[in-house]
């Protein structure tokens, strides 16, 4: 993400009021991403065609439709997003941004083809009882948000970012808009609204690589060759994405189930609380990538730069110093900005699910999902920190047991009942924390020790 903490980091130096809330502005909606922005599209379009859609129904059809639309995109995509990623810093690193844009078309065609074959396939099987017009909108959208994912790694490369952001501003809106305005026509009116703004998302974000990167070959096949190839990180884009929705699907096809529409299920008990946690964690997810893009980043190249330009070993040793130092202070304002949030949800959480119509009974549940959903934030500036120090084995060590403890938790809270539902998530997202921390102040006492081993075994 060097693209976006330069930007930051430019935006920073400006030192004002109005500079520090833009870099926070930039970093939150780039953070945040169309996950957590489809998510509050979600919520908003249900809130506005309440009184318009008959039967109501038809509404929580949408929003289950949409939410299993997002979670098999983020899980099929995962394998390519982390590798794609690393594949286009190398390329960016090695001065050779011709060979980006001829990558991206054919990780793209890829993603198409596998995501629209497989979308064909459940169209005609197990969604066979649905009309023609769903299952289309729901093989379409599904090639569109994969697809989205993919573009999104660009934005770590990309400095427009005032396009960026009036991008997703445009295709968010048109999301809303049309979702709203063709909510007469029930289901497949709110679907296609929510298929065509993504539509002009995806070409907006698409025109903007397409913008800024150049080459003389239109699509390049070198991303997928051996050499490029990057297992680990392959299983962990998998796992990770596999690990943040095991328990929603452990609560969808258990007791706690409902049958909505075709073979898709949903929870009533555990969703909702959930999707207004992941609209929780927009600040943490801004304080993550702004301190730990700027500051960590600044020491992390400083301490690097000191290694190869031969300095003396109390510049490299004072170096090193900041770089933790920076990361840990990143670190704990993930957690005190996340603290403040979860605070106002249990000071403020009634009220909140009172203004959008919810039941107060889900009131328990949200306290802890938005514990969970902060946890997930600090896990994730963990990771982060760990991808810099190129640890891709502790990264796939910490994402794989986050998926067997997240699946073990939950099967044990729905034994237990509802009264600890949400404690199996957020109770494997602790441990990897704690287990992450513990981890890493171990490689940062190795630091020294494992930078010249490298160089020398290099």
């Amino acid at each position: 993400m060097a693209g976006i903490g330069f930007e930051l980091r430019k935006i920073l130096k400006r030192e004002s009021l109005s500079s520090t809330l833009s870099a926070y502005l930039y970093a939150g909606v780039i953070s945040a991403g169309p996950l957590i922005l489809s998510i509050f599209g979600i919520l908003l379009i249900g809130v506005l065609s309440l009184s318009v859609v008959e039967p109501p129904t038809r509404i929580v059809q949408f929003q289950v439709s949409v939410t299993y639309l997002i979670a098999a995109s983020l899980i099929v995509t995962g394998a390519l997003q982390l590798s794609f990623t690393r594949f286009i810093s190398d390329r960016l690193f090695e001065k050779k941004p011709d060979r980006v844009l001829p990558s991206y078309n054919a990780v793209t065609l890829v993603a198409t083809v596998v995501t629209g074959v497989l979308g064909l396939v459940l169209a005609l099987t197990t969604f066979q009882h649905e009309s023609v017009m769903y299952r289309m909108l729901m093989l379409v959208g599904f090639v569109i948000v994969s697809n989205i994912w993919i573009c999104v790694i660009f934005l770590t490369s990309i400095k427009q970012y005032r396009a960026i952001i009036l991008t997703f501003f445009i295709g968010y809106s048109v999301t809303v808009v049309f979702a709203v305005a063709l909510n007469r026509f029930g289901l497949e009116g709110l679907l296609g609204g929510f298929v065509f703004g993504h539509l002009v998302l995806l070409i907006g974000l698409a025109s903007l690589i397409h913008r800024n990167y150049d080459s003389d070959d239109y699509i390049s096949w070198e991303v997928f060759d051996r050499r490029f190839a990057y297992p680990t990180l392959i299983f962990v884009g998998l796992l990770f994405n596999l690990g943040v929705w095991l328990d929603k699907f452990m609560f969808w096809f258990s007791g706690t189930g409902q049958n909505v529409i075709g073979p898709l299920r949903a929870s009533v008990i555990y969703d909702v609380p959930v999707f207004i946690a992941y609209i929780c964690i927009i600040p943490g997810m801004a304080v993550f990538l702004l301190r730990l893009e700027t500051d960590f980043v600044d020491h992390y190249d400083g301490y690097y730069r000191a290694v190869r330009t031969g300095d003396t070993l109390a510049q490299i040793r004072n170096m090193r110093n900041n770089m933790v130092r920076s990361a840990r202070i990143g670190l704990y304002e993930i957690l005190k900005i996340q603290a403040v949030v979860v605070l106002l949800i249990f000071a403020f959480g009634d009220k909140l699910l009172r203004l959008i119509g919810i039941s107060t009974l889900y009131l328990p549940l949200l306290h802890i999902d938005v514990i969970a959903a902060s946890l997930q934030v600090l896990f994730l500036g963990i990771l982060n920190i760990f991808f810099y120090l190129d640890k891709r084995l502790i990264v796939l060590v910490l994402t794989a047991t986050f998926v067997v403890l997240n699946g073990l938790f939950t099967w044990i809270t729905q034994v237990i009942g509802p009264n600890v539902y949400g404690y199996g998530f957020a109770g494997a997202l602790l441990l990897v924390v704690l287990l992450g921390t513990y981890l890493l102040d171990r490689r940062f006492d190795d630091l020294e020790y494992d930078t010249y081993m490298l160089q020398k075994s290099s």
